[in-house]
């Protein structure tokens, strides 16, 4: 396995979490952000993360994930239980269509000449709510659905910027979420969370 990779990306740590937690080792390619002619002449688009696997070429980190799970079912990162494994999809489908939403527009506000600080509130107020229908998932769980699964993958990589931060990162869309997730003591279980899932492997 080869995995094509830009420093600090969100995505591809979600598939880095998955592949460290089923044991799995992926060579890494590191891009250029700058320059991704590589990886759209491996994949057709510019998005990483890419995974070359027996001969085929991965994208998308939610796919990714699938794919891995679909090959390597142990340990699993999906409930086995048909129900619970539908639970588990719909947060997956939420976290990338809803919860993703808010910080997109707003770092797509922020980069117009003149933001409008409405706007600019209004999305931030949304990022910072949701910080409760995380913490509230988490009482009495250690992970969001209980087992650790494909839901902590996909979520942490976003989520952790409430507590961890590395100041070499000088993405706008990262440091949005590390001024509008400011925890402030008032989510220890999501606090809690997001150090015991960083102590996870990586692949």
């Amino acid at each position: 396995m080869r995995i094509w990779r830009i420093p600090f990306s969100t995505n591809v740590e979600r598939v880095a979490l998955a592949l460290g937690h089923k044991g799995l080792a992926a060579e890494r390619v590191d891009v250029d952000p700058a320059d991704r002619s590589e990886v759209e002449r491996l994949s057709g688009q510019p998005l990483v993360p890419v995974l070359e696997l027996d001969g085929r070429v991965l994208v998308d980190s939610t796919a990714i994930i699938e794919e891995l799970e679909r090959l390597h079912p142990e340990p699993p990162l999906y409930p086995a239980d048909p129900a619970r494994r539908a639970e588990v999809e719909v947060f997956v489908d939420w976290f990338n269509r809803v919860w993703k939403r808010p910080p997109n527009d707003l770092e797509a506000e922020l980069g117009k000449p003149e933001p409008d600080p409405a706007v600019v509130e209004r999305l931030g107020a949304e990022i910072t709510i949701a910080l409760l229908r995380f913490e509230s998932l988490l009482a009495g769980r250690d992970y969001l659905f209980g087992d650790f699964g494909v839901a902590d993958c996909i979520a942490f990589p976003f989520l952790k910027y409430a507590v961890l931060y590395d100041p070499a990162d000088e993405e706008l869309f990262h440091r949005i979420l590390v001024e509008h997730q400011r925890l402030e003591a008032r989510y220890p279980r999501l606090e809690a969370w997001i150090r015991r899932v960083d102590a996870h492997p990586r692949g």
